[in-house]
């Protein structure tokens, strides 16, 4: 799959957003290391912190479906800048795959790529808790 593929997965998935306050559609699919393909949408709540972002909705798609490892992840939307994950989104994601690849697309195609442990650096991980 190349990039442009995963990013018009998200795409697609951008136009179920549900987004009446922020009014900024956000959509995310992530590829799995089998090469399956999960999608999300952002889904917005009046108590914000209820909020799910596109990012942790396809992650859960995937997890759901018995996926653990990923190797990137495309998050698109309808404004002109770079939707970047956010902090718990960048969290989530390196629960599973700390070295995943972020692609964030704005609504004229372009696109950016970083490596999520430059995202998220010093992360919190799992050896933490033993």
């Amino acid at each position: 799959m190349t990039d442009r593929d995963l990013i018009n997965r998200a795409a697609e998935a951008m136009v179920n957003s549900y987004a009446p306050y922020s009014r900024v559609k956000v959509g995310a699919a992530v590829e799995c290391a089998d090469g399956s393909v999960f999608s999300g949408c952002k889904i917005e709540n009046a108590a914000l912190g209820a909020t799910l972002c596109a990012e942790r909705a396809a992650i859960a798609a995937a997890v759901s479906a018995g996926r653990r490892h990923f190797l990137r992840i495309a998050i698109h939307s309808d404004g002109s800048r770079y939707t970047m994950p956010c902090g718990i989104c960048r969290q989530f994601l390196h629960e599973f795959s700390p070295e995943a690849e972020v692609l964030c697309s704005r609504a004229d195609g372009r696109y950016v790529s970083y490596r999520l442990s430059d995202l998220l650096p010093h992360a919190d991980r799992k050896e933490f808790w033993d």
